[in-house]
């Protein structure tokens, strides 16, 4: 590749200037800046001390040497300790002629190797899924397909959070409260309809509370005291003694949740390889907490609590089981990786949750370190920012969340409306315009989200989303609409572009090969770094160089057949690069717009 012939190059260069060999980690060859002439840049200022000469000496000389040493490199330029090489067109042209037709560029064979294991999404079911969820979700599902791009096996599993005390509380207010309403006969969909009934258990107790305190009742006691959070730790304890009316009850309102959320994962377009259900495996989760207490690695208090004591690790000790014997959160997530541990195999076991949990996930590795598990290190936490708003942090159980379902509905309206006003769906037939609309905003909505860097929190602006300029979904979408209807026009002109024998590249020619040449290397990237907004901010760079190309170059005007062929192929190879890479994102690409 163009990088290790330059590093290679410069390395001899430096050799035979100076008689020694430089260490290669600190040849880096960086993309030229644009405001300079070049291709490529290496900063020299590392080799001072060792050729005792200025920047300026040693980048022109080293220059020279590679000038007629290097085939690939046409010529050079320095500015102070910067030496920016520029490639010769035939470099470019041979690539492109090599690449242009290959319909997996940048993508690699999926390997043999064991599986990357992704969870994401793991909502609860007492909730429908709202904006958090959506970054978790296109998160995951954006990393999964990196991976796999990068010829990873993977398989994608959802954690449902089903049982617990969090799951009582909406069960408890819809027994006190619900009056037998249901999804079919509130014309509700039934996620929200649980998520309801979760909002008024906490305004429920929050009243209670508020008396509580009346009464004079201490602040640590509160909880302990409140009516309603002993009636659902009583029926907590029953769910797991397996009481008949409290299983039923759970089964039919998890049904309705069940129901929502898929509604809610087709329309985002997210899916799973398989969904596994905390009910199903705390059990499991609570078998390594009986196997730690036998081998001495966990501990058992007074009161029959069992703990760890991850003191020596640099953390504090960490509940597992409670004294009435129900399980937390990372019983389940014990019993959750020994399964799959199990069942895969894994390279990785890749866990796509919120920054909030990172002291979570540290614990976990730590406790199966200590109930000699050798493939606790697999796990990695995919950590990441939280999404705010503008008027602050969204919170469940005030019922102030960003409902998923009501987003999408605003994205699209909003889609709708920009659209219409640009006048960009005027000869759409109204299901091509639908579709239009549907695709534009839930663009935007990925490209919004995906764009940022996952472990930074992010501010949405749904409004900003959708603008059709700047670095947003809608403006990819439009440039790669462009190139559809300039290569639609081709064809009714009967042009035919098959071949290319260009020998000489115009700078704009050659930009933007040289930014599709950029693609492998990004997803490489992104795979490493577990960053689907690296493979966004190259779809930007890569629609505005187009874009500049297509406003400064005559494409379907030009008389010359030679270069007409080649800015043909050139736009159907940034085409297609445009599309494979927004798909790792979710995104689809309009055909018109």
């Amino acid at each position: 590749m163009l990088d290790q012939i330059l590093i290679q190059g410069f390395k001899q260069a430096f050799i035979d200037l100076y008689g020694e060999e430089p260490a290669e980690n600190q040849i880096v060859f960086q993309k030229t800046r644009t405001e300079f002439e070049g291709d490529r840049t290496i900063v020299v200022f590392p080799f001072v001390k060792i050729v005792r000469k200025s920047p300026e000496v040693i980048a022109d000389e080293i220059g020279n040497r590679m000038l007629h040493s290097v085939d690939i490199v046409e010529r050079f330029n320095v500015v102070k300790g910067f030496l920016n090489i520029l490639i010769s067109d035939s470099y470019w042209i041979t690539y492109f002629n090599q690449h242009y037709k290959n319909t997996r560029f940048g993508f690699k064979e999926i390997d043999n190797e064991a599986p990357i294991v992704v969870e994401y999404s793991s909502p609860n079911t007492n909730k429908p899924l709202h904006l958090g969820h959506v970054r978790n979700n296109l998160l995951g599902f954006s990393v999964s397909e990196i991976l796999k791009a990068n010829g990873h096996r993977v398989v994608k599993v959802n954690l449902v959070n089903d049982r617990g005390i969090h799951i009582c509380k909406s069960m408890l207010a819809w027994q006190k409260w619900g009056e037998n309403r249901t999804p079919e006969n509130a014309d509700i969909k039934g996620d929200k309809l649980v998520g309801e009934m979760y909002v008024r258990f906490d305004k429920e107790l929050k009243s209670q509370l508020a008396q509580l305190v009346e009464e004079g009742v201490p602040e640590n006691e509160l909880l302990k005291k409140a009516p309603l959070m002993l009636e659902a730790q009583d029926m907590l304890q029953k769910w797991e003694a397996g009481d008949a009316q409290i299983r039923e009850l759970w089964n039919t309102m998890n049904t309705w949740v069940y129901t929502g959320f898929d509604a809610t994962y087709k329309r985002l377009g997210v899916d799973f390889d398989k969904i596994y259900y905390e009910s199903e495996t705390y059990l499991l989760g609570k078998d390594l907490v009986q196997e730690g207490l036998k081998q001495g690695v966990l501990f058992k208090k007074e009161d029959g609590s069992v703990w760890c004591d991850l003191t020596s690790d640099g953390l504090d000790e960490k509940l597992l089981l409670r004294a009435d014997g129900t399980s937390v959160y990372m019983t389940q997530d014990l019993g959750t990786a020994e399964q799959r541990a199990g069942e895969y195999h894994p390279s990785k076991l890749i866990y796509v949750v919120g920054n909030e949990q990172n002291y979570h996930f540290d614990v976990l590795k730590l406790v199966l370190r200590k109930l000699k598990r050798d493939w606790a290190d697999a796990i990695e936490h995919l950590s990441y920012g939280m999404v705010e708003l503008p008027q602050g942090k969204m919170k469940s159980r005030e019922g102030t969340v960003v409902d998923a379902d009501e987003l999408m509905d605003e994205m699209v309206l909003t889609a709708k409306t920009m659209t219409e006003e640009l006048g960009k769906s005027t000869n759409l037939s109204e299901p091509e315009a639908n579709k239009l609309y549907h695709q534009i905003g839930l663009g935007a909505l990925k490209y919004f989200i995906l764009k940022v860097d996952p472990k930074k929190t992010m501010m949405f602006n749904p409004q900003e989303s959708v603008d059709f300029n700047g670095n947003t979904g809608p403006f990819i979408q439009y440039t790669h609409a462009r190139i559809n209807s300039l290569l639609r026009k081709a064809v009714e002109l009967n042009i035919r572009f098959e071949d290319n024998q260009v020998v000489e590249l115009l700078s704009k020619e050659k930009m933007l090969i040289s930014q599709l040449y950029n693609f492998p290397s990004i997803l490489a990237d992104a795979g490493i770094n577990r960053s689907p907004a690296l493979v966004a901010n190259y779809l930007y760079d890569l629609a505005k160089d187009f874009n500049q190309f297509y406003q400064e170059i005559p494409i379907l005007k030009e008389e010359n057949v030679i270069n007409l062929n080649f800015r043909l192929l050139l736009c159907s190879f940034t085409q297609h690069v445009l599309q494979s890479a927004s798909a790792l994102l979710g995104m689809e690409m309009p055909e018109k717009m």
